[in-house]
């Protein structure tokens, strides 16, 4: 078996909720195995047989929860080197903002690249790789100039998780 981290969009926001026990008895029921679910904002880690695809996990979310799930779908490996991944190497200035984690659904093309870089204002540095891109604004992400609504015109649907959480989540369950 191998294993996978799905980072779900719009988890226990907007009056959904849904607990921990309760995602993860979903997971189970798709029928994967050694279910886990880190923190509350829709973080899974689970075991299946090789070729699981984002697409079927949204399709058992929707049967079971009775909306639109994004997934943003993960190997164990892919998870780890997000985690180990040094973005911005040789910036030596100094930051307040938290550095981000924007999860996508498929490589940008080098146009869509360009066209997210040239969204980034002063305060906003930004990094594309693979399906990641990094996000280091220098303040709160509230203080951001950085329009997420234009960026998600560009390179389409995305989920967003703090690099220290991917840190967090590599560390305490995809070891090795």
């Amino acid at each position: 078996m191998d294993r996978y981290v799905a980072f779900l969009r719009g988890m226990n926001v907007g009056g959904r909720r849904i607990k921990n026990p309760e995602l993860c008895a979903v997971f189970e029921g798709m029928g994967f195995v050694g279910v886990s679910a880190f923190l509350a904002s829709g973080n899974v880690v689970f075991e299946g047989d090789g070729g699981v695809e984002a697409g079927t996990v949204e399709d058992g979310l929707r049967e079971a929860l009775g909306y639109e799930v994004p997934v943003f779908l993960r190997s164990a490996d892919e998870v780890r080197t997000v985690a180990g991944y040094e973005a911005f190497e040789g910036f030596d200035g100094e930051r307040d903002g938290k550095l981000q984690v924007v999860l996508l659904s498929e490589v940008p093309s080098e146009e869509a690249r360009d066209a997210v870089m040239a969204l980034s204002g002063d305060g906003d540095m930004l990094e594309v790789v693979g399906r990641e891109m990094y996000w280091w604004p220098k303040g709160n992400l509230s203080d951001s100039g950085l329009g997420l609504k234009a960026v998600e015109e560009v390179l389409g649907v995305f989920t967003v998780r703090t690099k220290a959480t991917v840190e967090r989540l590599a560390k305490r369950f995809l070891v090795g």
